[in-house]
């Protein structure tokens, strides 16, 4: 199947100090699995789902748009950070979105762009880090760095250039794993290793972020709009928004315009 303009994947070579070797490798294994819905990636899919309705909800006040409307987000430049296979991706282009997804593990970039061409999406993905769209000098009206501030290496400097990607008024959204004692017992200890939700090793625990610091480390310039835990119930594998964000939380941040 031929590859569209917006679907080349650029030759890169990734050697940014925020990137993990080891966490290339092991989502490396696990690329073809993706869009298996019963799969390893099954909680990601659900997640999904409740992660598109806050951002929809949240990106439609912040631009004035219609969240009820098709394509709420028509003409609007979101990056996906870490798009994996594309299941976010194709959710916000759905919703009438311009989306680029970025990727470290050229094996994702190529699952991601394969599903979208199956399902007539038109999203921009490419092998490439954050640092490299710096130098490029792009900017975004929405990054959206969701379930990935776990998985770097050098969070400061990795955070120092996301941040560079939001656009002048444009906003970043982060979801996460807090790092407590309750997040290594339920997200790595029950998750993992109880009910194998997830492959085991997905998440190291000195690599998780508590939600002060990550807003910490954005500066000044980002104003906190909202924050909210997220909680999974284990019986029927639904997600819910929670006031404690011992566990997982969810953040959006606005660039001051200025």
């Amino acid at each position: 199947m031929p590859v569209g303009r917006r679907s080349l994947v650029s030759a890169v070579h990734l050697t940014a100090p925020s990137i993990d070797p080891e966490e290339v490798a092991y989502f490396e294994r696990l690329a073809h699995r993706w869009w298996d819905v019963e799969g390893p990636f099954w909680p990601l899919h659900k997640l999904n789902i409740f992660r598109v309705d806050y951002i929809r909800e949240h990106l439609a006040a912040v631009l004035g748009r219609d969240a009820a409307a098709e394509r709420p987000f028509e003409g609007v430049k979101i990056l996906d950070i870490g798009c994996g296979g594309g299941i976010l991706s194709e959710s916000m282009a759905r919703l009438g979105a311009d989306v680029t997804g970025i990727e470290i593990t050229d094996k994702n970039v190529k699952v991601a762009q394969m599903h979208a061409q199956w399902s007539g999406l038109d999203v921009a993905y490419r092998l490439a880090s954050v640092d490299e769209l710096v130098r490029e000098g792009a900017t975004f009206d929405a990054v959206l760095n969701m379930e990935v501030v776990e998985h770097v290496e050098h969070l400061p400097d990795f955070l120092a250039d996301c941040r560079q990607l939001v656009r002048p008024g444009g906003v970043m959204f982060i979801a996460s794993i807090n790092r407590t004692l309750a997040a290594w017992l339920i997200a790595i200890l029950g998750a993992e290793y109880l009910l194998r939700w997830l492959p085991r090793g997905t998440h190291h625990y000195r690599k998780l972020a508590p939600p002060a610091q990550v807003k910490r480390l954005l500066g000044g310039d980002f104003q906190l709009l909202d924050e909210t835990g997220v909680r999974v119930n284990p019986l029927n594998r639904k997600f819910s928004f929670t006031r404690w964000q011992g566990v997982n939380y969810m953040l959006l941040l606005q660039r001051s315009a200025s």
